[in-house]
């Protein structure tokens, strides 16, 4: 499966999005030096680069490996992976409690094939940090948050931003911020209105600007799993379980600023880290729309649409099996008879919890207690059998390990997986791909709506239009879907 062409790949080239890392490599002929997209380098001239869809291809063609990108350190190419992506394995592991400083960097070490001893070497090239100096600075940068904005003792704020001891943390804060915890905390609270007070608290996650917030509610109304979401009164609202803590949180734009407000529950707390991970996929916080659109809006046919929405964002999926499972619901049928039968769903294998709010009052299911089901109770919910079947099948899927549906996931490997699986086709696939992936070159060319706004083209003839929007093509999805 061909993923970019060359002129997208020049396009991603100037983003140096990591989400192409290990997709291409960039031979150029006036150096005769070939790179990865994410190389710190100066983006050469056009005319001067040759794409090559992997390392052998560029050496076969005499380029030499750059000195300072090591593309041998690319996603799924040996010796060792991409030091980016490893970096960002080791702080959702940490954050999600499933590694520590020891065993658990053997544990991540172990599944890359690498020993410990390389994953550090790796990471200490590639960012001028140990992989325990990284984790530390984004802890301490959490930490210092919630002691400014919260009212959260400090032993909490300790143990919620990662480290395994008071002390542990008063040394790394006072190391590195020259100052103890308690003296920042003072601080705060001597300006008025700062701090919260409650069972809950407030902390806001920035963004580039400009930032279509009507359009990312409006995307997820339509397609809220009720009890477990809720989309009203400018505000995004969802219940959570994450590992073995469980709670509620509310999302909203923050007046006068980039960023969203996050409300949150305290007892997730503890998995504030990947709670906050989570949010920043779902709401797409990290995209350049300044480079989507400039690039978007060289094509005639979208023009038009990325002027009126400049802000447009691809929404995620705050769980990869619970995305999984609304697309398969919403494959030939409305948005909102998809809506009825996942309310259905919801209530017949998420847990209920108790919540501040009416509309939420189940936590989504678990693909554990869907593989448990039967066919006949997935079916008598209003599911055809054969999308029942594609349920059970993710559910198994999940279950033993053989699929993973979460941002960083190979999207050509995982497509492939995907439309193996009984019942899902291209379209479902790319979708999926697109929004738990976060992949942003997804193209479900069979979608009928891209296709009757397109002017009633083909599969294969929306395919070949498509070829102009690449490597952005999951936002040109979404303009398409709102603007034309």
């Amino acid at each position: 499966m061909n993923l970019i062409d060359d002129e997208a790949a020049y396009s991603a080239l100037k983003s140096h999005d990591p989400r192409f890392d290990g997709v291409f490599y960039v031979g150029v002929t006036s150096t005769g030096v070939y790179c990865r997209p994410v190389c710190p380098a100066r983006v050469p001239k056009r005319d001067n680069c040759r794409f090559f869809s992997s390392a052998s291809a560029a050496e076969k063609a005499s380029f030499r490996p750059c000195l300072r990108c090591r593309p041998e350190l690319a996603p799924g190419h040996a010796p060792m992976d991409q030091a980016h992506r490893l970096a960002d394995l080791i702080v959702q592991r940490m954050d999600e409690g499933l590694a520590d400083e020891g065993a658990g960097l053997e544990d991540i070490a172990t599944q890359f094939g690498l020993s410990s001893r390389q994953l550090r070497r790796i990471v200490q090239q590639e960012l001028g940090v140990s992989p325990i100096e990284l984790i530390q600075t984004r802890r301490l940068l959490l930490a210092k948050q919630l002691l400014t904005d919260t009212r959260l003792p400090v032993i909490e704020i300790a143990f919620a931003s990662g480290f395994s001891s008071l002390r542990r943390f008063n040394d790394a804060f006072s190391t590195h911020y020259r100052m103890p915890p308690t003296r920042l905390r003072k601080e705060a609270a001597a300006q008025p209105g700062r701090l919260q007070i409650g069972d809950t608290s407030t902390l806001q996650l920035g963004y580039r600007p400009p930032y279509d917030w009507e359009a990312m509610l409006q995307f997820l109304a339509g397609r809220v799993i009720r009890e477990v979401e809720s989309v009203s009164g400018g505000t995004y609202s969802r219940t959570v379980r994450l590992g073995e803590h469980s709670g509620w949180i509310k999302v909203s734009h923050a007046a006068g600023k980039d960023a969203l407000q996050v409300e949150f529950s305290h007892s997730l707390t503890p998995v504030l880290p990947a709670l906050l991970g989570r949010l920043r996929h779902v709401f797409d916080l990290s995209a350049r729309p300044d480079i989507i659109s400039a690039h978007l809006m060289q094509d005639a046919t979208l023009k038009k649409a990325v002027m009126q929405k400049p802000g447009l964002r691809v929404p995620g999926a705050f769980d990869g099996f619970e995305m999984a499972v609304r697309a398969i619901l919403g494959q030939q049928i409305t948005v909102q008879a998809a809506t009825k039968i996942a309310c259905r769903y919801a209530q017949a294998f998420g847990e209920k919890i108790e919540t501040p709010f009416p509309e939420l009052t189940r936590l989504t299911p678990l693909h554990s207690m869907v593989a448990r089901a039967s066919l006949e109770d997935i079916a008598r919910l209003g599911i055809i059998r054969a999308r029942a079947a594609c349920i059970l099948a993710i559910a198994n899927a999940f279950q033993v390990g053989s699929l993973h549906l979460e941002p960083g996931s190979n999207p050509e490997t995982t497509i492939a997986q995907l439309v193996a699986l009984p019942g899902i086709g291209p379209w479902t696939a790319h979708y999926i791909a697109m929004r738990a992936l976060r992949w942003p070159d997804a193209f479900p060319k069979e979608d009928i709506a891209v296709r009757n706004k397109l002017g009633g083209v083909t599969a294969r003839q929306a395919e070949e239009m498509s070829q102009r929007w690449r490597p952005w093509r999951s936002y040109a999805v979404l303009h398409v879907w709102n603007g034309l």
